[in-house]
C-alpha cells in the first residue's frame, strides 16, 4: 500500500496487513492534526520512506515522535519511542484500503464542536 502527503513531498510504501484505524481524540491529536487524528499502523519493518526530502519530526512527548511536511504543513506519522511501529494518518493512503475505524480513544478529550459516536471504544 502506497501514501503520500499533499504536495507530494513524503511518499511512503507500508506492506500490510495495517491495524484497522484508531481516532484519537486527545488534545494533542486535535492540536496536530486540527481534527482528530485518524490512524493505522504497521511494524517498522513492513514501512518504507520513499520520498523524505520535507520530512521534519519532533519529539511531541515523552512517548512518542511525530512526523509532518514541512511544504505542506501535512501531519504524517506518530511513532511511539522504544517500540517498532509507526501510526500513519490514514488519509494519506491511497485507496482503496478496506480499512475501517475500530476505536475512537481519549473520548473525554473530545473539542465540544465534536460529538462522539455512541459506538465508540476507550
Amino acid at each position: 500500500m502506497r501514501g503520500r502527503r499533499l504536495c507530494g513531498g513524503v511518499t511512503f510504501g507500508a506492506l500490510p496487513p495495517l491495524r484497522n484505524v484508531i481516532a484519537c481524540h486527545c488534545k494533542q491529536c486535535r492540536r496536530t492534526s486540527g481534527h482528530v487524528w485518524a490512524a493505522t499502523s504497521v511494524s517498522l519493518d513492513r514501512f518504507r520512506l520513499i520520498t523524505s526530502s520535507t520530512l521534519v519530526g519532533f519529539q511531541s512527548s515523552e512517548r512518542a515522535r511525530r512526523g509532518f511536511c514541512s511544504t505542506c504543513g501535512s501531519s504524517l506519522f506518530w511513532e511511539p519511542l522504544g517500540e517498532r511501529r509507526i501510526s500513519i494518518g490514514a488519509g494519506s493512503l491511497d485507496g482503496p484500503t478496506g480499512l475501517h475505524i475500530d476505536s475512537h480513544w481519549h473520548t473525554e478529550e473530545a473539542g465540544d464542536y465534536s460529538p462522539v459516536p455512541l459506538n465508540a471504544k476507550e
